[in-house]
């Protein structure tokens, strides 16, 4: 048994991120794939320039050539470009479907047993691209959206209370965006309710905060998107399918039934190992919180109706 194998798709900051601390974590070597010649080659060598400093015995290597990534063990797609000003999100969707249904393709072909993790945006609709155009087993494709829609949730309710971020578990679902839905009542501080420690009028503050996390590190960089955490949420899940660690973590699976819903990809509880996902954690939700969740799948429904268009 050699050392476990990551393929990253995009050497912009969100994959160059995911290459960084996916190495400092010795979770396996890396390659990190983009079509622009010099920037993946040149970002690569400067993290391999980093493992004897942080004791890590990894390899890491950029390449604009898919087949240096056959047979990874995961391959996370950051791919794709960012909204410009005056670009409809028709424009958008369009231009990353193509980029999205592209590399998940190549990826594919050379690692099909690979399990592949999706950081594109809009998130549901380009894992679904992914899922069309790699023609993978739906439980070996995952969004990563909750993960991160999570951690912002449990940075804020850690700064509002003066607790360890360690001790606060927080449960997001649905579509990452305006719809997600953050789901209190199963946020603990140390297995105790949230709301023994927060009003619910200065909870749902947060919770509004947290909807708008991308929104609001886009407004304070003015020319960019937020990276580091997006980053880190995706390593975390390909840690939990890399060591088998069966984590239980908000993620885009695809339903099959679960939640009264069939044939989509969506934000949801699930068990992650080495299979991908190893299973979908229903829970009970309350009537408004189920309609809110109805309200979130037909939001990324209609994604989804946009992105066949386009394939």
């Amino acid at each position: 048994m050699g050392r476990k194998k990551i393929t990253v798709i995009g050497a912009g900051n969100v994959g160059a991120s995911v290459a960084a601390y996916a190495s400092a974590q010795e979770l396996g070597d890396v390659v990190l794939v983009d079509i622009l010649d010099g920037i993946p080659q040149g970002k690569g060598l400067d993290l391999f320039e980093t493992t004897p400093v942080l004791g890590v015995d990894t390899s890491v290597v950029g390449t604009n050539d898919y087949k240096i990534s056959q047979d990874s063990d995961v391959i996370i797609i950051t791919a794709g470009i960012a909204r410009k000003p005056g670009m409809s999100r028709d424009d958008l969707l369009a231009t990353n479907v193509k980029i999205v249904g592209e590399v998940a393709e190549k990826a594919a072909f050379y690692s099909p047993g690979a399990i592949m993790i999706v950081v594109s945006n809009p998130l549901d609709a380009m894992v679904y691209t992914a899922w069309k155009k790699s023609q993978f087993e739906p439980r070996h494709i995952i969004g990563m959206a909750g993960v991160l829609d999570t951690a912002r949730l449990r940075s804020f309710i850690s700064e509002e209370i003066g607790v360890s971020v360690e001790d606060i578990h927080a449960l997001v679902l649905g579509g990452h965006g305006d719809t997600m839905v953050p789901l209190t009542r199963y946020c603990f501080v140390g297995g105790i309710p949230v709301t023994n420690f927060i009003s619910s009028e200065r909870l749902e503050e947060i919770v509004q905060r947290t909807r708008q996390g991308g929104a609001e590190i886009v407004g304070l960089l003015k020319t960019g998107s937020a990276y580091y955490a997006p980053s880190a949420s995706a390593v975390q899940m390909a840690r939990s399918v890399l060591l088998d660690k069966k984590r239980l973590m908000p993620v885009a699976a695809y339903l099959d039934g679960e939640f009264s819903e069939r044939g989509i990809f969506v934000g949801v509880p699930a068990i992650l190992g080495s299979a991908g996902v190893e299973k979908v954690v229903e829970v009970d939700l309350t009537p408004q919180e189920m309609a809110a969740f109805g309200n979130s799948v037909a939001a990324v429904r209609e994604l989804v109706k946009e992105v066949d268009r386009f394939l």
